[in-house]
């Protein structure tokens, strides 16, 4: 996978996802209508437990969007040495990210807005998560310092894939990412 520009524009959408679980606010039965006890937990007591498999893809999601937040911050400043980047990115897509924020910074161009992002693991093999996106620029636009954009060119969505690996200390980082031009998604 080659590594594409950064786009002028781009945004992160996190999904929060929750349970729950519904009992009756009605109170005990009376006495005389109660069960024996059991140690045995009741069957309208509902757990759910996360699948490793499961916890590695949102964890390797979380580094995924956590890379596309902190590039947004750092593009305020087109701060290529933003110490954030490295705790998302590193090898390829580190140097892409950084390349990109030095040339904004070199040519006084700084990018406003926020990208949004739908990210879903489509494999996962071992330590390596492979996530596909369609990112959306629409808001994430690139800026003179003097404040007025720097081109014409829109932002919209795009299809992104992304590399995520699981490193020695357990942690996610995004080694390479892709993104295909306006409207590919």
């Amino acid at each position: 996978m080659s590594p594409k520009t950064i786009p002028a524009v781009a945004g992160v959408a996190v999904v929060v996802l929750t349970a729950g679980c519904g009992g009756s606010s009605a109170g005990p039965p009376p006495t005389s209508a109660r069960q024996p006890t059991s140690s045995t937990p009741s069957a309208a007591v509902a757990t759910t437990t996360e699948s490793a498999d499961e916890r590695d893809g949102r964890a390797a999601s979380d580094t995924y969007l956590g890379m596309w937040r902190a590039m947004a911050q750092a593009g305020l400043t087109s701060d290529w040495q933003s110490v954030e980047l490295a705790k998302y990115a590193k090898g390829e897509a580190l140097n892409t990210i950084t390349r990109s924020l030095y040339r904004d910074h070199a040519s006084q161009v700084v990018t406003k807005g926020t990208p949004k992002n739908d990210p879903r693991v489509t494999s996962l093999q071992g330590n390596t998560a492979m996530i596909g996106d369609c990112g959306d620029s629409t808001n994430w636009l690139k800026y003179k310092t003097t404040g007025e954009l720097k081109d014409n060119v829109p932002g919209g969505r795009q299809a992104i894939t992304a590399e995520v690996v699981r490193q020695e200390d357990g942690s996610w980082r995004v080694t390479r990412f892709a993104i295909q031009a306006v409207g590919t998604c």
